[in-house]
């Protein structure tokens, strides 16, 4: 039944007065509440409600993540306490490792000192022979007397000490001559070079006729014979006597 039909039949049943307050308690109730406006408020209680489903899905898909995420935190906490850790380890090891190598250099240190001593030792040793062993060389293949020992010794020019392995001097037919010499345990070519850029020291000092020399244990390659070439006398320890 309409709103209209019920309204005619409201006029003929109720008097004239109660019938106007029907009317308008009718128009009231029909301005508060519509079909349409039922319907439309039904939709909006459903829409709430699949949103508020969604919303608890996604709340708890948000505390699942977040339980991964706690988690997580905790393996990486976890993870940077051994790394610190290893860290700790690393630094101790390598604090190890810098004290064992000052250690190595200590003896590093020592070990070339020892061995500089020893070929000090051993270069001596050889200039020592040559003092000896010298004078009859030089006498048998130049012919020079020796009239002052050889010897090693030091000497100043331009506020320089210029030290000499092998010095003295000697008488060959009636002049007198300096025999000039160094002694190498191990004779190389950059040996001869650098007795060789030493000449022009040796002129300064030792004016007039000089004879230079090499003595040696033994030399490498062909040093010995560029010796030859630049007029410089080669002689090996075993031509010395002991």
């Amino acid at each position: 039944m309409g709103v209209k039909s019920w309204l005619l039949k409201v006029r003929k049943v109720f008097p004239p007065e109660q019938a106007e307050v029907l009317e308008e308690m009718v128009d009231i109730l029909d301005e508060l509440v519509k079909v349409s406006d039922f319907n439309e408020l039904k939709a909006i209680v459903a829409d709430l409600a699949k949103a508020q489903k969604e919303l608890a899905e996604a709340q708890r898909e948000s505390e699942k993540r977040l339980t991964r995420l706690e988690k997580v935190v905790e393996e990486l906490a976890e993870a940077q306490k051994r790394t610190e850790e290893r860290l700790e380890e690393l630094a101790e090891a390598q604090k190890r490792t810098e004290e064992e190598l000052r250690l190595l250099v200590e003896e590093h240190r020592e070990t070339r000192r020892q061995l500089g001593g020893l070929s000090h030792t051993v270069g001596y040793f050889l200039e020592d022979r040559a003092y000896k062993g010298l004078p009859e060389l030089l006498k048998r293949d130049y012919g020079i007397e020796i009239i002052e020992p050889l010897k090693r010794d030091k000497f100043k020019l331009n506020g320089k000490r210029i030290e000499v392995n092998i010095i003295g001097k000697g008488i060959k037919e009636g002049k007198e001559i300096w025999i000039i010499g160094e002694a190498k345990t191990q004779l190389k070519k950059k040996d001869v070079e650098a007795f060789l850029k030493r000449r022009e020291v040796f002129e300064k000092l030792f004016p007039g006729e000089k004879i230079y020399l090499l003595v040696t244990y033994m030399d490498v390659g062909d040093a010995a014979e560029y010796a030859q070439k630049k007029n410089i006398k080669v002689y090996y320890s075993y031509q010395f006597p002991l």
